[in-house]
C-alpha cells in the first residue's frame, strides 16, 4: 500500500451536529483523500433525539459541505471500535484507516475491547478539544500498544453538541441545519405549542424521522463503557 492512500473514519453521536462538528469534518478533508463519518450512540446518556435523525442531521451537514470525498456511511456504527474497522477494511480493502478521536478519549483507548488489535490495524489521529489537554503519559501508552499517533492541528470551534441541547443558539448549529431544528421543534428551538411536531419528510433530500419513536439500538464505539467519539 502506498503513502497517501487513506481513507480517515470519524464517528460521532452528532446531537445534534454543530459547528465544531462542520469544521472537523472540512479540516479532515484538508488532510486526507477520503473522510467518512456516522452517527453513534452512547447509552450511558440521554440523547436529544434518536439515532436515526442524528444519521439524518448528519447526512444533511455531509450534503451542505458538498465535498466528493466525504460521504456518511451509517453501516460503520457498532458497540465496538474494532467492529468498526473491520466493516471498513471490507468495503475499502486498498486504503489504510485513520481512526479519528477527540482528545478526551485518549486516556480511554487503552481499555477499549481489544485495543491493542485495534490500534495495530489502523493509523489513530487525535483531534485537540478545548477542555481536554493531551497528557504525553496517555500518548506514550498508546505507542506501546503499537499505536501510530498523529496530532492533528484542526483549529475546531469550542461548540458542542451540550452546549447546543442546554442554550439552543443559530451561533452554535451550522447554517443548514438551523431551519430544521426549528421547523420540527428540536432541542429547544423554534416556538413550542400545542400542536403535534409535523413528521419529517421522506423525500429525497430530506430529512425522516419515521422511526423516532423507537429507542436507538446503537451503541458508542469501543468498550462497553467508551463514550462517542465527539459529542
Amino acid at each position: 500500500m502506498s503513502p497517501g492512500q487513506t481513507i480517515a473514519l470519524f464517528g460521532t453521536s452528532a446531537d445534534p451536529p454543530s459547528t465544531g462538528h462542520r469544521a472537523l469534518l472540512a479540516g479532515l478533508l484538508d488532510h486526507y483523500p477520503q473522510v467518512v463519518t456516522w452517527a453513534s450512540s452512547n447509552p450511558f446518556k440521554q440523547h436529544g433525539a434518536p439515532l436515526e435523525l442524528r444519521a439524518a442531521l448528519l447526512q444533511a451537514l455531509v450534503e451542505h459541505l458538498a465535498n466528493p470525498r466525504l460521504r456518511l456511511e451509517q453501516q460503520l456504527s457498532s458497540p465496538r471500535a474494532i467492529e468498526t474497522l473491520a466493516r471498513a477494511q471490507e468495503l475499502w480493502p486498498g486504503l489504510e484507516p485513520v481512526f479519528v478521536v477527540g482528545s478526551d478519549l485518549v486516556a480511554q483507548i487503552p481499555r477499549w475491547y481489544q485495543a491493542q488489535q485495534l490500534l495495530g490495524e489502523c493509523r489513530l489521529a487525535v483531534v485537540p478539544r478545548q477542555g481536554w489537554a493531551l497528557q504525553e503519559a496517555d500518548l506514550d501508552r498508546l505507542r506501546q500498544l503499537g499505536a501510530r499517533v498523529e496530532l492533528l492541528p484542526l483549529a475546531v470551534p469550542a461548540s458542542a453538541s451540550s452546549q447546543i441541547r442546554h442554550h439552543p443558539s443559530p451561533e452554535l448549529v451550522p447554517p443548514a441545519l438551523w431551519p430544521e431544528l426549528v421547523k420540527h421543534r428540536l432541542y429547544g428551538a423554534g416556538h413550542l405549542d400545542d400542536a403535534s411536531p409535523e413528521p419529517w419528510d421522506t423525500s429525497p433530500g430530506t430529512l425522516s424521522l419515521e422511526s423516532s419513536t423507537q429507542p436507538p439500538t446503537e451503541q458508542p464505539l469501543g468498550a462497553p463503557l467508551q463514550p462517542s467519539p465527539l459529542p
